[in-house]
């Protein structure tokens, strides 16, 4: 089936999908990106300068256009995502490899998605609102199951792919593309976001166990030796 493309909506909290008189701080300056609004919100402001501390350019720039490709792929398909979860998703997806959020031995996609969830409990977001973020941030680079979850979750990771491996970037619009590009540039990206995924996983390399994270390192760290599923179970305790 062509996904459709919807008429412009609100999400949950009322906030339009398109509109010219939104803006991120509050100061009147319009935030609409390739015909996607920024929610201005005391929520959205709340996790922009929440981000905008942790991280540096490369990762908030790529958080932003996460949040806009997602919403971009979601028009294509016809999802109607709250554009302030998936904002929050797509701005602490990658929290968890930041030196702030990067010191547990858990995966960074877990480490992110419970910085998340406790900042939007904090901010009275009930805790179904806050499992979506949670999973949307933990699922990212799980493929293949996000796109069968609630819009949010499924959107983030659509978000992710666009920016990150190109899939569905040549369905975007090139005018759109460029728009994105423009407001949040990627010089160097790709191997600049490998060195951030290297940098955020070296100290936890067991963490990576059966996700494509195992790629990176394998291919950054030299001394990085991948946990093979198969061995583990020939040769493990059970007899047969």
């Amino acid at each position: 089936m062509t996904p459709t493309h919807p008429t412009p909506t609100t999400t949950g909290a009322g906030v339009p999908i398109e509109s010219s008189e939104r803006s991120l701080t509050g100061s009147g300056a319009a935030q609409t990106i390739a015909g996607v609004t920024i929610p201005d919100t005391p929520l959205v402001r709340d996790a922009t300068a929440l981000i905008r501390d942790a991280e540096d350019d490369l990762l908030f720039d790529h958080s932003r256009r996460v949040f806009l490709f997602g919403a971009l792929q979601g028009r294509r398909r016809g999802l109607l995502p709250d554009l302030e979860l998936l904002y929050v998703g797509a701005m602490f997806h990658d929290i968890g490899l930041t030196r702030r959020y990067r010191t547990s031995p858990l995966r960074f996609e877990v480490d992110g998605a419970n910085a998340a969830r406790d900042f939007l409990l904090d901010h009275g977001v009930d805790q179904a609102g806050a499992r979506k973020v949670w999973l949307s941030i933990a699922l990212h680079t799980t493929p293949g199951v996000p796109e069968f979850l609630d819009p949010e979750i499924a959107l983030v990771t659509a978000g992710v792919e666009t920016d990150v491996l190109g899939i569905e970037r040549d369905d975007l619009a090139p005018e759109a593309l460029a728009a994105v590009t423009a407001a949040h540039p990627r010089p160097n990206f790709k191997n600049r976001i490998l060195q951030a995924f290297t940098d955020g996983m070296a100290h936890r390399p067991r963490s990576t166990f059966g996700t494509v994270n195992a790629d990176v390192l394998e291919h950054y760290d030299d001394s990085f030796v991948r946990d093979d599923f198969v061995n583990i179970i020939l040769s493990n305790s059970w007899p047969e």
